[in-house]
């Protein structure tokens, strides 16, 4: 099946919108960076990246008859969020479950941000002190029991929704509508830029551009995952392990290569979501320059990096940047200690 033959369930405005950061860009003084903007790209909860992924594990979780949707994050989990705001669009129930992914002292951590959006949207909110991990954790598993024990009929959604066969589809799409964005605009972006944590968001946009690449006349794109897990040899893995799903799953015709699997290390800190210095300065800078607004623990690292790569000149000057902003902002709250 090629991408397109994939039912697809539009939860989207439509195509997320790309828009220049020539404030930013003339400061760096370096590439030339434009923004695609999941963060206003669907009318649920604030939207986000995974909201672009969920349009294909609905139609999935329809077919099945399933009338809950079960997936696990952090307590500011923004992918949880959007499972929340799916479900209560599709009328259907929502049970998600909020590890300690983040050690964080916010006396509020646990009732603002995207666990209070869920709240508010009617999800079954359980809170879990395992720790930051994306494998399958047993709190999960026994929210599925619990719901069938109820006698409901669960669809599991792994976190990210990245663990699942269908997890990088949207972001294949996402490559295929920059692809058609570059064609109205006039402009080819040689390099994006992508936080990569739970693996499918950059992934999907790896074998998407590798299903389209015979369409670009041979010129060179660079899909680079800025590391935000701090987990960077088990986020290399799934990324490059999603990637070659996707690219099978939707018959791109050949191997993803090593060398289109980019993720790199230096700004996720320690610790997962915990933000460090340069996180601070690329939220502070972004903001002051261009009004948009980062969070701490995913775009204002991948920003912290793009910031990097474009001032030292790995991404070399005649360059034009796409960055990917994939709508972490209602975490932020939880985070008023640091940003006052």
């Amino acid at each position: 099946m090629t991408l397109a033959d994939f039912p697809r369930h539009s939860l989207m405005f439509g195509p997320s919108p790309v828009h220049p950061l020539n404030r930013l860009s003339d400061h760096l003084g370096g590439a030339r960076i434009w923004a695609k903007r999941e963060d206003v790209s669907s009318g649920l909860a604030y939207g986000g990246n995974k909201v672009r992924k969920l349009e294909y594990l609905v139609p999935d979780a329809l077919a099945q008859g399933a009338d809950t949707l079960v997936s696990i994050g952090g307590v500011q989990s923004n992918h949880t969020r959007q499972v929340a705001a799916v479900a209560a669009h599709l009328g259907m129930k929502a049970v998600l479950v909020q590890e300690q992914w983040v050690d964080w002292p916010d006396s509020v951590n646990d009732r603002v941000g995207n666990i209070m959006l869920s709240r508010i949207m009617g999800a079954d909110v359980r809170l879990s002190p395992s720790g930051f991990g994306i494998g399958f954790k047993d709190s999960w598993k026994q929210a599925i029991a619990d719901v069938e024990e109820r006698g409901g009929t669960p669809y599991a959604i792994p976190a990210g929704a990245s663990d699942h066969p269908l997890g990088g589809h949207g972001f294949a799409n996402w490559a295929h509508e920059v692809a058609a964005q570059e064609e109205a605009l006039g402009v080819f972006f040689d390099t994006i830029v992508v936080c990569s944590v739970t693996g499918s968001t950059h992934a999907g946009m790896i074998a998407g551009f590798a299903d389209l690449a015979e369409n670009f006349g041979g010129k060179p794109r660079r899909v680079i995952g800025i590391d935000a897990s701090a987990k960077i040899d088990e986020t290399r893995a799934q990324v490059a392990r999603i990637a070659r799903r996707t690219a099978a799953s939707i018959e791109v015709g050949r191997e993803i290569s090593d060398e289109e699997i980019t993720v790199l290390e230096g700004w996720a800190g320690n610790f997962y979501g915990i933000p460090v210095e340069s996180t601070d300065a690329a939220i502070h800078l972004t903001g002051r320059l261009e009004g948009v607004i980062l969070d701490p623990v995913y775009e204002g690292k991948s920003m912290a990096g793009l910031i990097d790569l474009v001032t030292s000149g790995e991404i070399a000057k005649d360059s034009t940047v796409l960055y990917a902003h994939l709508g972490g902002q209602p975490a932020l709250n939880a985070y008023s200690a640091r940003y006052h």
